[in-house]
């Protein structure tokens, strides 16, 4: 999954929220790498790994690209 946070603020929100639904929910516990303070975070529960980036991150980084053969399980506006 790949989310877009446009600041700190944000994406540490959209973190936590994640973590939360995801352990109240599924009961899956995640590790999370990178700051947001650094554009991305990512949070990988096992068979799902969360991408949180800023625009430019995002944009760098460019993971669309990479992964333009898999396929989309979900788009969200």
């Amino acid at each position: 999954m790949l989310c877009n946070g446009t600041s700190d603020r944000m994406l540490d929100a959209l973190a936590k929220s994640v973590l939360e639904a995801t352990k109240k929910d599924y009961k899956k516990k995640s590790r999370v790498e990178g700051k947001s303070q650094e554009g991305w975070l990512v949070m990988d529960f096992g068979d799902v790994v969360v991408h949180l980036f800023s625009p430019d991150q995002r944009e760098h980084y460019d993971l669309e690209e990479l992964w333009s053969d898999g396929k989309v399980l979900l788009k969200v506006q």
